[in-house]
């Protein structure tokens, strides 16, 4: 052909181009789909996998190596599909599994890996399994499957343990035959019990329904939290370990997890292609999550220790060496994150004053977070390993923070003493246009209010602009592509930087980020090849990174 590729089919050549490698997993750029949040295909207010399979090429053309795509099982929706009613049947609410078949093909057809989440701690109170053993009563052996327990008290009036709910309130909820059952999370989201063969045998069996279908890989939910204490003993007055104000109990972590993940490699590995299993594992240490991505195990792990560490150069560097360093005995890439559908978005979290945690309720400066979240993902994509991205984090959407309360819907909302229960904020559906009465998300409106405000934000006011967000995670992805030094490797050589300033040279390649809140002098390091921020080529102005190269 006579005439240039267009960037659409540049950067579709660099997709490929990645998702061909072998190792792709490694270092790869992978966007989190909330489908209920991305875009509606139907017209009904709620993001639907048709919404998803239409955008595929704008992702394509975004840059990224492969899409995560959040539940969109059969389910209840009491927690927004993580309460799962049939793992091999998707939600009508999203679509059928005709939809899920074509949304994988022409993903692939683009270059784009799916992952798609599995949640193996719990099932839906609606799963077949669990309305049969609630049916049969005490002594049906289906209530093997999950963790059944006659009360204490003298009339068995009492919860068998005193564990909580992660979303606030006992984990116990009784049946009216008196027996009670566990869930870790909402009473219509009863755990399984690991220990039952079936429940091992079940799950083998789903992941080759899904890996048949074609997927890249899952997502594990609550990877840390599958195998019990055991006896299920009180806490009493046991420490708890706070992680991102969620008061993780301790059988959480347990060692058994591993015996599963190692089975489940052996499924895994029977398929070709490189397909990968990811856990969101909260664990006290990165030590500790790092048993989880041992080489007979799990390919990756969240690092959610990364994503709660405040825009500060001291804090950053300490958790990226503790990361890598972590990592690197067990052969297993870093992973590095800022948002997801479970945590204030990175642009609110940098608006707001440090150490407030991952759930904030105030705007804060926006200006400010806007400015520290564009350094803060220069940053993050400089770092060598894979990197995730989650949906609208590139129009710079900061948290909608004033939701009323009679459209909320997340279900720690509604339980006091739990999780803030504030997580609609980053849930909010993503603006596609300018117009419209859900900015383009689709033509019936939207589950949840978007603020007027985000006709600027929107895909189409961004598409084009100098200086936008949207144009600067489109040029930081190309450039990676690019650039073999950004991504690959396990370390990175620090250099000598003032006070408040991380950088650090990957082969050609060198990373200068700015947290503090002055201009900071640079070295003269090479060309210049994308800046966070305004950059006059002498000093980095506030919050601000800069990538430089000497070639």
């Amino acid at each position: 052909m006579s005439q240039q590729h267009s960037a659409a089919d540049q950067a579709q050549a660099a997709v490929t181009v990645a998702a061909d490698r072998p190792d792709w997993w490694r270092e790869a750029v992978i966007y989190q789909v909330y489908p209920r949040s991305f875009a509606d295909g139907d017209g009904d207010g709620m993001g639907d996998l048709a919404g998803v399979r239409a955008r595929l090429p704008y992702l394509r053309d975004l840059g990224v190596d492969a899409v995560w795509l959040s539940p969109f099982y059969a389910s209840p929706q009491a927690d927004a599909g993580y309460d799962v009613a049939d793992y091999r049947a998707v939600d009508p609410m999203f679509g059928t599994l005709l939809d899920a078949d074509a949304l994988i093909r022409d993903a692939h057809g683009l270059g784009l890996r799916v992952i798609v989440d599995l949640v193996p701690n719990h099932s839906s109170d609606q799963h077949e399994w669990f309305k049969r053993a609630v049916e049969e009563g005490p002594g049906s052996p289906l209530r093997e499957r999950y963790h059944f327990r006659p009360g204490k008290g003298a009339d068995g009036e009492l919860p068998p343990n005193d564990w909580e709910s992660i979303f606030g309130g006992p984990a116990w909820t009784r049946l009216p035959d008196g027996e009670w059952y566990l869930h870790l999370f909402a009473p219509e989201q009863p755990d399984f019990n690991w220990e039952h063969p079936a429940v091992g045998d079940e799950f083998r069996s789903i992941l080759r329904f899904w890996l048949d279908m074609g997927v890249d890989g899952f997502r594990i939910d609550v990877a840390h939290g599958m195998v019990k204490a055991a006896g299920l003993p009180d806490i009493g007055g046991s420490d708890q370990v706070k992680l991102l104000g969620n008061d993780v109990m301790p059988f959480f972590d347990q060692d058994g997890v591993h015996d599963i993940y190692r089975a489940w490699r052996k499924v895994l590995d029977e398929y070709s292609g490189e397909r990968i299993f990811v856990a969101e594992a909260w664990t006290p240490t990165v030590e500790r999550t790092a048993n989880y991505v041992r080489p007979d195990e799990l390919h990756q792990a969240f690092n959610f220790q990364y994503l709660s560490t405040d825009w500060n150069a001291a804090k950053l560097r300490e958790v990226i060496d503790l990361t890598l360093d972590s990592m690197r005995p067990v052969g297993a890439p870093a992973t590095w994150v800022l948002s997801n559908h479970d945590v204030t978005r990175h642009a609110t979290r940098f608006a707001n004053e440090p150490g407030l945690g991952t759930q904030i309720r105030l705007a804060g400066d926006r200006e400010l977070g806007l400015r520290r979240a564009r350094a803060a993902t220069l940053l993050m994509l400089a770092l060598p390993g894979s990197a995730y991205v989650y949906q609208g984090e590139e129009l710079g959407l900061p948290d909608v923070v004033d939701l009323p309360d009679e459209v909320r819907q997340d279900p720690a909302y509604f339980r006091g003493a739990g999780q803030d229960g504030f997580r609609d904020g980053c849930r909010v559906p993503i603006p596609w246009t300018r117009e419209g009465s859900s900015y383009g998300f689709g033509t019936g409106g939207s589950w949840l209010p978007q603020p007027a405000s985000w006709a600027d934000l929107s895909i189409e006011a961004q598409t084009g602009a100098t200086g936008s967000t949207l144009e600067l995670y489109r040029s930081a992805l190309a450039v990676r592509h690019e650039h073999p030094d950004l991504g690959a490797g396990e370390s990175v050589e620090w250099l000598a930087s003032p006070e408040g300033v991380l950088a650090f040279r990957r082969g050609e390649f060198v990373a200068f980020a700015n947290t503090t809140g002055e201009p900071v002098s640079v070295p003269e390091y090479g060309r210049v090849l994308l800046a966070s921020g305004e950059f006059d080529g002498v000093s980095v102005p506030a919050d601000t990174t800069v990538w430089f190269t000497a070639s």
